[in-house]
């Protein structure tokens, strides 16, 4: 199991905007994420593919997906009491890897969301399979 946190400025609605739209997720996550049918259809750098199935969306509080390997990885949203947001990811995946790439997911969305600033190179021949943390 992979367990995070991370502390966001912005508020619950604005972090979740970026977590369960086609627009915020192409913001920090993937070259492209549109949803369809229930499914989010991600499209990464490098031609790297993956449909996960949307299991939970609660506005503002809870997004539960399945991901790479068929592991559930849930998004829980609250208050910080002064306008920010507590995130907490926690993914059934047991993998060294897995545990890095949320941690590059959720600095990336941190960046975008609290600062407007895409962390990612965009470059086909700089991604995660070659190594690089900023895919």
């Amino acid at each position: 199991m992979v367990e995070w946190k991370l502390h966001l400025s912005s508020s619950c609605d604005r972090v979740y905007d970026f977590l369960a739209t086609d627009s915020g997720r192409a913001e920090f996550w993937a070259e492209s994420a549109s949803e369809r049918d229930g499914h989010i259809e991600f499209e990464f750098p490098g031609g790297v593919e993956w449909r996960a199935r949307i299991l939970e969306a609660e506005r503002p509080r809870r997004l539960v997906l399945t991901y790479f390997g068929e592991t559930t990885v849930a998004f829980d949203l609250e208050s910080d009491g002064s306008g920010g947001c507590e995130l907490t990811l926690a993914d059934t995946a047991d993998d060294p890897e897995t545990l890095a790439g949320w941690v590059s997911v959720l600095l990336a969305l941190k960046a975008a969301v609290d600062f407007g600033i895409d962390l990612r190179n965009h470059d086909l021949d700089r991604t995660w399979s070659s190594g690089y943390a900023d895919n």
